[in-house]
């Protein structure tokens, strides 16, 4: 299985510090009311935002916040225009960067990226830059006790891509059409989900020295805490 992703596992230590801010509710509000005008405001025929609204109820967001977003999203009610939108680039030392936005202000959002990528030395690409590296795959965040070989084991059924254990942080990766079944398959062994989402991952992972990788990190950071960003994604390994 593929190797371990440093970013993906400071960027699940980083949602738990975020999810104690306000900011992860402005970042959610964002992405319901997107999922609700794409597939309806029903979370029983919408996949993604029945995912969203179980998210937003584990960070404690009121139920208002997500009903408003919803109508929101549905023209029930008026609200900002939002779109969403990929950046592809390299980031310090040659890194593949992919990052997932949601601004009601494209070109406001681009300079800011083009002079983000420049200031570390990396470079803001066209669509396809690095895409060609990643593919979509289900992410499920869990926390608990166990072992790569008892978790594989109980998810024999299905088809995972990998497993990751950090301690008592597990990443379990699957078939992007796989995710919601699966997460429940997780929940039935007892383990705490965290987070599930479909996500881009790094079909190879570059690994850096030390130093260099703390650059692209503190980069990497810099764009995950940006207003307009719902999620950032690396091959730095």
């Amino acid at each position: 299985m593929a190797g371990h992703s440093k970013w993906a596992n400071i960027k699940h230590k980083k949602a738990k510090e975020d999810g104690k801010r306000a900011k992860v509710f402005t970042k959610l509000i964002k992405e319901i009311t997107i999922a609700a005008r794409e597939g309806g405001g029903n979370p029983d025929g919408n996949p993604r935002l029945r995912l969203l609204m179980e998210k937003a109820r584990e960070a404690n967001m009121p139920i208002e916040n997500t009903m408003r977003a919803i109508k929101k999203g549905t023209g029930e009610l008026p609200g900002q225009s939002y779109e969403e939108c990929m950046y592809e680039g390299y980031g310090p030392n040659g890194i593949a960067v992919m990052v997932d936005v949601i601004t009601d202000n494209k070109n406001r959002t681009v300079a800011e990226f083009r002079r983000l990528f420049s200031e570390n030395n990396g470079t803001l690409g066209e669509t396809g830059t690095v895409a060609w590296m990643f593919e979509k795959q289900g992410v499920i965040n869990a926390i608990g006790k166990t072992t790569e070989d008892e978790l594989l084991e109980q998810l024999i059924d299905y088809d995972i891509k990998d497993i990751q254990i950090d301690g008592e942080n597990i990443s379990i990766y699957c078939d992007s059409k796989s995710l919601a079944a699966v997460k429940n398959a997780v929940e039935k062994t007892g383990l705490k989900i965290e987070n599930a989402a479909l996500e881009w991952v790094a079909k190879t992972n570059v690994v850096l020295p030390e130093d260099k990788a703390e650059k692209a990190v503190e980069f990497l950071s810099t764009l995950q805490d940006h207003d307009d960003v719902e999620n950032v994604y690396t091959n730095l390994g």
